[in-house]
């Protein structure tokens, strides 16, 4: 009984962990949450302005004692992003509809959203219903919720004089007197004046509002002149009410189509699939799958699709892809032949789907539907980013897997990292950097810089060789920690320069392993050993990942310190190309003016502080401009 209690204390403690990790990633975004029991099961569904500070508030403070049961259930949560806060509340109803959850028991009623209705009928009405039946009338909505449905009756019941009785009475009623109702229990009224009215309340709900407000805003100007306060307030009110309720959401659409909306993120060699669930029109449910992928982008997405509805009974009326747009992780020069190329691939890819599928296949190019698919992309990339920060923040699994690092290599005792990269463009200011990692985690006060000395021209093996001794000799000189793992760009030439460095001259026996790079410059394998051999480490691994880090971080510390180098020598050779400018006068020049930008902004006189002539100012200005282009 006690072994069962520690294991339950011991899994209560790892989702209070989880949980700490995860609130520390959440966006400031408006949203939707989903908090979950032990068993996966949602308990509570809310709403958020700030997805961050609304999150956040459930783990800090007090709470009353239905939100102090609601926590001490929670295990763990998820979220979703939307465009705006209405998005946010649409989609709560819609989740709470789908999953019931225990604690939203006030809104549990809601069963469907209400629409607002104009009648089939010879005298036709406005009325509210959460129906939508095929008897000929007109719908308009879905609304929020109930309340904003009414308000927006309200305003049209007052500017527009249809019925509002649902008996025809015997005689005219306040309505009337009012000027809100034709009284067509008394009159005859034309049917076309049914038509002009209706006609006007579908443009008004269609997006014809504005020319209302103009109007509304005229008569409340009026009022106020006149001194009829009350009346003006009441204007003000209306005008307000058609700015909240006429907002517009990406979020659900008044087709009330099914739909299956599908977006993708990639980073790191991983790819995650976002499924948004679009069923009467409205967002229900969204599913994320993220997997590690070997191929083009688009591709492997299209192949996930094709796997997905091949099993997958229940099609929707409409599936909506996302355009085959370069993704930064693999950004290379590409022509605009190529570019339109790929573009022709998804609506290709779209084509065969549909004919294979049976339902309409879409690649929307602008307007709600592009909004929806820019949505599920974007649930996508904060999806991949969570997965990878939540790793990068759960310091036992970083443990674990620079431990188990060492067991693929050989090493017992795998606790400091040291890699290398070498940074050039055609020669140029070469340079290299080491990064240092101690338990799987970065350690940014022993980052060394290096300038390459010896070497001339671009040549990756005689600069490793140069940084690997310079590096290890001060280590042995000073005294300092040896690493369990020296880590170098590249493969088998690389290796054996720095080992030969290492063995050879040094007499250190450090293992040395290389990371080699595929044609799209990502991590794709880990060389070890002598001669080297490839490791066959899985790419979903949290070790591959480690490995991934290492060779990202040591790539941007050393091609940062290319740029700074590059710059500075382009501004030195700048000026030594003039005439009468020697290392002395440039060192001046730029200590005077402080950059390049203010000395060709500078005008004669300001270089005879500087002892430098009205002459020699001069050429200094014209060559400089003479560069510029």
């Amino acid at each position: 009984m006690e072994e069962k209690k520690a294991e339950t204390s011991a899994e209560l403690e790892k989702a209070q962990e989880n949980i700490r990790n995860k609130l520390a990633l959440l966006p400031d975004l408006p949203g939707c949450y989903l908090m979950k029991n032990a068993d996966g099961k949602i308990i509570y569904v809310g709403k958020a302005k700030v997805l961050k500070n609304r999150v956040r508030s459930y783990f800090t403070g007090s709470h009353n004692g239905k939100t102090q049961r609601l926590v001490a259930d929670i295990r763990d949560f998820e979220y979703i992003v939307t465009g705006s806060n209405i998005e946010a509340l649409i989609l709560e109803c819609n989740l709470i509809k789908m999953h019931q959850p225990k604690y939203n028991v006030l809104l549990k009623d809601d069963k469907t959203f209400p629409y607002i209705k104009i009648t089939n009928e010879a005298h036709p009405r406005l009325e509210v219903t959460r129906r939508v039946l095929k008897d000929k009338a007109k719908y308009f909505g879905p609304y929020p919720n109930a309340y904003a449905a009414q308000q927006t009756k309200k305003l049209l019941d007052r500017m527009y004089p249809l019925r509002k009785c649902g008996v025809m009475p015997k005689e005219v009623c306040l309505y009337y007197h009012m000027g809100q109702c034709l009284a067509p229990c008394e009159k005859e009224v034309d049917p076309s004046e049914y038509e002009r009215i209706t006609q006007e309340i579908q443009s008004f709900l269609g997006g014809g509002h504005e020319e209302i407000k103009k109007e509304l805003q005229r008569k409340m100007e009026e009022a106020a002149e006149e001194l009829y306060f009350e009346r003006a307030k009441e204007l003000r009110d209306q005008i307000m009410n058609i700015d909240a309720i006429m907002e517009k959401q990406k979020i659900t659409t008044s087709d009330a189509k099914d739909r299956d909306v599908l977006g993708f993120a990639v980073d790191k060699g991983w790819m995650c699939v976002q499924i948004l669930y679009m069923r009467q029109g409205k967002m229900v449910q969204r599913h994320a799958t993220a997997f590690p992928f070997y191929g083009e982008a688009y591709s492997d997405f299209v192949s996930f699709v094709t796997q997905y509805y091949s099993d997958n009974p229940a099609l929707p009326q409409e599936i909506l892809l996302p355009d085959s747009e370069k993704n930064p992780e693999e950004s290379s020069p590409e022509t605009e032949e190529t570019e339109n190329r790929d573009a022709l691939d998804a609506q290709s890819a779209a084509a065969s789907l549909q004919e294979w599928l049976g339902v309409k296949v879409l690649v929307p190019q602008r307007g709600k539907k592009r909004e929806m698919v820019g949505m599920a992309v974007e649930n996508a990339k904060v999806s991949l980013d969570e997965k990878f920060r939540l790793i990068e923040r759960d310091e036992e699994r970083t443990l674990k897997a620079a431990a188990n690092l060492g067991q693929y290599i050989g090493i017992e005792n795998l606790h400091r990292i040291e890699a290398f990269d070498n940074s050039n463009i055609q020669g140029t200011n070469p340079v290299s950097a080491m990064v240092v990692f101690i338990d799987g985690k970065p350690d940014k006060k022993e980052y060394r810089k290096y300038k390459v000395r010896t070497v001339q021209g671009p040549d990756d093996y005689e600069t490793m060789r140069e940084v690997i001794r310079r590096r290890y000799e001060r280590v042995l000189k000073e005294n300092l920690e040896m690493p369990d793992l020296i880590v170098v760009d590249g493969g088998k030439g690389q290796i054996s320069a720095a080992v030969d460095v290492l063995e050879n001259e040094l007499g250190l026996f450090i293992p040395v392993c290389g990371l080699v790079k595929d044609v799209k410059h990502r991590t794709a394998q880990l060389m070890v050993g002598d001669p080297p051999e490839p490791v066959d480490l899985p790419r979903d691994s949290q070790e591959f990942y480690l490995l991934q880090r290492i060779q990202d971080e040591v790539h941007r510390f050393a091609i940062t310190f290319h740029r700074e180098q590059r710059g500075k020598s382009m501004v030195a050779s700048k000026l030594d190309s003039i005439p009468g400018i020697g290392e002395k006068r440039r060192k001046l020049l730029l200590k005077h003016f402080g950059s390049l930008k203010k000395i060709k902004e500078a005008s004669i006189e300001d270089f005879r502080p500087l002892s430098i002539g009205d002459k020699l100012a001069r050429q200094i200005l014209e060559a400089l401009q003479d560069e510029e282009p």
